[in-house]
């Protein structure tokens, strides 16, 4: 019989060829497997066939797992828009195929993000915050703290946390922001927010999910000593701080953009929308975004030079201009009732779709991003969502999950389910797309479905 070692070899030999993303080397793999199985005791023909067929098989989905990425909160590109093709178009009745589900995220909302093979959330168990790394197939890697946990209003962990390099950013909602190493969750350095920058936040917590870029590791206080603040992401070292407006945080996670040649951190704080230069920290341009209960949370969209907001509880949508050379900015229109909470919103093809809150426009909408005329108002439960295949995947706070063909002049649930009830935990966190599985976290519970067009 083949022995272990020489299995284990010959799996080696076949992931070298895909992970190097070359055909000769993949050539060369299967001519050193094709060697290791005639120089073995057993040449028969068919374990042959079999063992390779095997391997084969198992490399595939190694490769898979290697190339998805959602390395942070909304995707590659920051947009939630998975770049997924071959989706189903249409669910089951009962939904997708689920391929497992992982009960052990502790209390919270935080999404999922996916890298080098692994899956990544966050969650509250007893008095302290967890980090935590699952495998492909939703088995624990490791969990690893992250200050302590959140027990004022609707408590539970908040944020997702931002991938880069084999290295871990989370900001828990004290605003203890720290960096693990994605694969052993070892931490590297932490950051008390409130201790170096006099950090002040609303009362549902510190919720912003950091971005990483470059060498940098920007985030958003809201304190007296840093609004903004940009952080070396190997030392946890402060690189520059920006204290031109005193403002409160908000729960906003910014958008990293390009205009006029400077690369722009554009947030939203407790009172305003603001642009900040990414490199030197100095504030561009501020505008006021005034709601009455301070739930600005949703990512703004920026596009050609155009930035579109908008906030709960009839907090209202607003777009503006940015002028000058990127110094300035005007409103060009604001609408009451599209007024989109935490859900998030998608921009495609010159059009916003979102969800309103319960006390403004109370259902989906699809807006001309830059006239603000308002093509279709859905009533409907509020949703959270990610966009892939040309369609939106939508999931209410009860944990029912839509699958919703849409555009300008056409909105249609095609498909529906709800997931298993879980407590009394309302479903927060947005759906993702990635490896063709529909990633849904509920409370303590992540679920994983297969939509692969396959399965039809």
């Amino acid at each position: 019989m083949i022995r272990v070692q020489s299995i284990a070899c010959m799996y080696s030999c076949i992931l070298r060829g895909f992970e190097m993303k070359h055909a000769n080397c993949l050539v060369g793999a299967f001519a050193e497997l094709s060697a290791r199985l005639c120089s073995t005791a057993n040449r028969s023909a068919s374990t042959a066939v079999l063992l390779l067929s095997l391997f084969i098989g198992l490399a595939a989905v190694h490769a898979n797992e290697r190339t998805s990425s959602w390395p942070n909160f909304h995707g590659p590109n920051r947009d939630n828009i998975s770049e997924e093709t071959g989706l189903l178009s249409k669910w089951p009745v009962e939904g997708p195929g689920l391929v497992w589900k992982f009960s052990g995220c502790g209390r919270g909302y935080s999404g999922v993000s996916l890298a080098d093979g692994m899956i990544f959330t966050a969650g509250d168990f007893g008095e302290v915050e967890m980090v935590i790394a699952l495998d492909m197939n939703g088995r624990r890697l490791w969990k690893s703290p992250n200050g302590k946990s959140w027990t004022g209003p609707q408590p539970g962990s908040r944020t997702t946390p931002t991938y880069s390099e084999g290295i871990l950013y989370q900001m828990n909602p004290a605003g203890r922001l720290a960096a693990f190493r994605a694969r052993s969750g070892e931490e590297l350095w932490a950051v008390d927010l409130q201790e170096r920058f006099g950090a002040k936040h609303g009362i549902w917590a510190m919720s912003e999910n950091v971005i990483v870029e470059g060498d940098h590791v920007f985030c958003v206080p809201g304190g007296s000593k840093a609004l903004v603040a940009a952080l070396d992401k190997n030392t946890g070292e402060t690189v520059w701080t920006n204290t031109e407006l005193q403002e409160t945080a908000a729960y906003c996670t910014p958008a990293l953009v390009s205009h006029k040649g400077v690369d722009t951190l554009v947030t939203l704080t407790q009172k305003s929308v603001i642009g900040v230069d990414a490199k030197t920290g100095k504030l561009l341009w501020s505008h006021p975004h005034v709601t009455k209960h301070d739930q600005n949370i949703t990512t703004p969209v920026f596009e050609d030079g155009h930035v579109f907001v908008a906030s709960g509880h009839s907090g209202g949508a607003r777009l503006l201009k940015i002028g000058g050379e990127g110094d300035s900015a005007k409103e060009i229109w604001w609408n009451e009732e599209l007024d989109n909470c935490h859900g998030g919103v998608i921009f495609q093809d010159g059009y916003i779709y979102g969800s309103a809150c319960k006390k403004g426009g109370k259902g989906f909408f699809c807006v001309n991003f830059l006239t603000g005329d308002v093509r279709y108002l859905k009533k409907m439960e509020k949703l959270s969502l990610t966009c892939a295949g040309g369609m939106l995947y939508g999931l209410s706070q009860q944990g029912k999950v839509l699958l919703i063909a849409h555009g300008p002049d056409k909105f249609e649930i095609v498909s529906n389910f709800e997931l298993p009830k879980s407590g009394k935990m309302p479903a927060f966190a947005h759906p993702v797309v990635c490896g063709s599985t529909l990633y849904l976290r509920q409370a303590e519970n992540l679920f994983a479905y297969d939509i692969r067009g396959s399965r039809e």
